[in-house]
């Protein structure tokens, strides 16, 4: 409650600071006009946060819905543009500060400006629609992104499979929109893979998330088989659920995964193929830096075939860097866990790449190798907190391997 109590006073003077800066930009309006802005600012602005603090305070009652995620999403939509005013305002005063002080030191007349702040309300009017799209219509527009994985470690015999990678459905925070993710799944399986891979965070925080899509994720087809591996949400750690509740969702969703047609894979290999001309497939629990640790590598790759191409699934790509890289024989990482942070910029054409989350992931989309390894990391299927997407599109991966030997 404390907490609570703090984060409420902490974003109401960011909230103080910036009706100050939307103050400025109404002076010339009539009273009414700014007295009928006003209202509408506040009122806006204490029912989010009234929202949030209630979703916060009564969360327990929200764990197996996704209520709580709504409540989150729209503080989130709202919250944010206003962070970019604030940057922009804060700008204009700095500049007007100096311009203040160097008027004082030289007798010249000053004039304060407001410009940045103008610009702010523009770019902040134009984030907040685009927060509504992707809310509306950005997260349902899958994509399918193409890399191929060449090594003269992959045999001849598995030249040109195909591999589907999924991740991060977080099934929670679809409700029971079912009719398009269906479509994602028409589009995985015009794919033809030979393989789908799921590479963790089925659901928020229960397993009864997921009885609603079980149809749904059995529909995805794969020539050779579908395999899986938990992310940090499938263990029921996010919500006040007591030992027993935990481990009965995740013996759940481990039977969830099995009737969805996925073989779990909780720290164990599997080859794929059959003799040389096999790969070996790794599938470890939760390791993240910051996040579970449950993974263990090393009894996953105990008895290991070393002249096999080997693909680890690992959810969270700090495991990559931390235990993978310069210290196995492991070929390829498939992981997910960023999202993307769900919002950014790419053009691929223009080289461009970039999202917040690069602040917190080095690596955190797309294809990287570092000393003849590589890692693959999913922008996610799904969303979480923020119940949309904008510039960071879901992701269904077709990797196809191109053998060197």
């Amino acid at each position: 409650m404390k907490t609570i109590v703090i984060v409420f006073v902490v974003f109401g003077l960011i909230d103080l600071y910036i009706f100050k800066g939307l103050s400025s930009l109404v002076g010339g309006y009539t009273t009414q006009t700014k007295t009928l802005i006003a209202i509408v600012y506040w009122l806006v602005s204490l029912l989010c946060m009234s929202a949030l603090v209630y979703g916060l305070l009564n969360r327990s009652n929200f764990q197996n819905s996704n209520t709580l995620t709504l409540i989150i999403g729209l503080f989130v939509t709202f919250f944010v543009p206003k962070l970019l005013l604030l940057f922009f305002h804060a700008m204009d005063d700095v500049v007007n500060l100096l311009s203040y002080g160097y008027s004082q030191v030289s007798d010249t007349d000053y004039s304060r400006r407001n410009f940045l702040t103008k610009a702010g309300m523009v770019a902040a009017t134009a984030m907040f629609g685009g927060m509504l799209y992707g809310i509306i219509w950005g997260k349902f527009n899958f994509r399918v992104l193409r890399e191929t994985i060449a090594s003269s470690r992959i045999p001849k015999a598995m030249d040109g499979l195909k591999i589907v990678q999924i991740s991060d459905a977080h099934l929670g925070s679809f409700g029971d929109q079912y009719a398009p993710v269906e479509k994602a799944v028409k589009m995985i399986n015009q794919l033809e893979p030979d393989y789908v891979f799921f590479t963790g965070d089925l659901v928020n925080n229960h397993a009864k998330e997921a009885e609603g899509w079980v149809q749904v994720f059995q529909d995805i087809q794969a020539k050779h088989g579908k395999f899986s591996v938990f992310g940090n949400h499938d263990y029921a750690d996010y919500g006040n659920f007591n030992p027993t509740e935990k481990a009965e969702s995740i013996a759940r969703l481990k039977e969830i995964h099995s009737e969805m047609g996925f073989k779990l894979l909780e720290d164990e290999h599997v080859v794929l193929g059959s003799g040389s001309q096999g790969l070996t497939l790794i599938g470890v629990h939760n390791w993240g830096q910051g996040f579970h640790q449950k993974g263990d590598l090393a009894k996953a790759t105990n008895g290991i075939n070393n002249d096999h191409f080997q693909i680890l699934l690992s959810h969270d790509p700090t495991h990559f860097e931390h235990q993978v890289k310069n210290k196995t024989s492991i070929d390829l990482t498939l992981s997910g866990h960023t999202h993307g942070m769900q919002m950014g910029i790419e053009i691929p054409a223009l080289n461009i790449k970039w999202s917040p989350v690069r602040f917190r992931y080095p690596r955190w989309a797309g294809l990287y190798e570092d000393s003849g390894q590589k890692i693959y990391i999913n922008r996610g299927f799904g969303v979480l907190a923020y119940p949309g997407r904008l510039g960071m599109a879901p992701e269904i991966t077709l990797l196809t391997l191109k053998s060197l030997a």
